[in-house]
């Protein structure tokens, strides 16, 4: 009983990011087409969906210009304190919010990559990058770090606590590193 709930669990951090980002550009192209609806078929019906969704990225742009802006920036930010004081959505918002800022935010977590020694009597290595250096908040003995390892071809991956000395720094960019990893190695490093 208790390995099904930490599935379910696993499978909410997986998934619900995924489905929140889908339904929030869905209901925004929703919305922009509700508003054209009015005036019926603007140009046609093959290009009116390219109209609808270059107008979606640009509402996705122009709300990431006032989330940035002096005078916005604390009503978003008070509407954020209050999500991450809510119970149980706290949960599920600080999960999506800090993931999508290790990949896109001002707090990049994904920015060391690593190679890590899995096993040295045969010299087996994989690719990851450290995300926390120092693991004493969660009480685990120094010497250690967390190292995230994505997997190939999915949004998921493992989370491994390292021996330091088992830690090769990769002198290749981040993006390139994870683009090799999630390609299963068989795109072209630049």
């Amino acid at each position: 009983m208790k390995k099904s709930l930490v599935y379910f669990v696993q499978g909410l951090v997986i998934t619900v990011p995924v489905v929140i980002t889908g339904v929030v550009v869905y209901k925004i192209i929703a919305f922009i087409k509700s508003l054209f609806s009015v005036f019926g078929t603007i140009v046609s019906p093959v290009i009116d969906p390219f109209i609808v969704g270059g107008i979606a990225m640009v509402l996705i742009f122009l709300m990431g210009i006032l989330g940035s802006s002096i005078i916005l920036r604390p009503l978003f930010n008070i509407f954020d304190n209050a999500l991450e004081h809510t119970p149980f959505i706290k949960t599920i918002y600080s999960s999506i919010k800090d993931l999508l800022s290790a990949f896109v935010g001002s707090k990049k977590r994904f920015n060391k990559p690593v190679l890590v020694t899995i096993n040295k009597e045969n010299n087996i290595q994989q690719l990851g990058f450290i995300t926390k250096d120092d693991l004493a908040e969660l009480k685990i003995s120094t010497g250690t770090v967390a190292v995230y390892v994505p997997l190939s071809y999915s949004f998921s991956g493992n989370l491994l606590i390292v021996p330091s000395d088992h830690i090769t720094f990769v002198s290749a960019s981040s993006s390139e590193v994870m683009k090799f990893i999630v390609s299963g190695g068989v795109t072209d490093i630049d």
